[in-house]
């Protein structure tokens, strides 16, 4: 499974941002898939995922309520509404995904992941 990310860019503090991931070939109906974001001098942290069966989301506490996970079977695109950003959001943002169930914020539980877009708020 290849990920392209896309959608990022600079933002002033408090505005709003859209990542794009599309995925190819199409996993299939039984996977879940993430964002995860790597702040400079920090390791990745997921931040948000979400199961593909069931519509499940699990979200990092320091993004939730600000972020919105989405997917778009028909599309075969992931995205990753961010809103309120804050300069501390600011790193680059990978996607990934899993063919596994549930939701999962821990990195070692993916298989495949994007090349990451960067993010900054200032």
């Amino acid at each position: 499974v290849q990920l392209v990310e896309s959608g990022g860019g600079s933002v002033p503090f408090g505005g709003s941002l859209k990542l794009s991931c599309v995925a190819s070939p199409y996993p299939g109906s039984d996977y879940s898939m993430g964002w995860f974001r790597q702040a400079p001098r920090k390791q990745r942290e997921g931040i948000a995922a979400i199961y593909t069966v069931t519509g499940s989301t699990a979200y990092a506490d320091s993004v939730k309520g600000r972020f919105s996970i989405s997917l778009d079977n028909t599309k075969n695109t992931l995205y990753l509404d961010m809103n309120s950003l804050k300069p501390e959001d600011t790193g680059i943002y990978y996607c990934a995904a899993r063919l596994s169930t549930g939701c999962s914020l821990s990195e070692p539980d993916f298989e495949y992941w994007g090349q990451g877009t960067q993010v900054t708020v200032s």
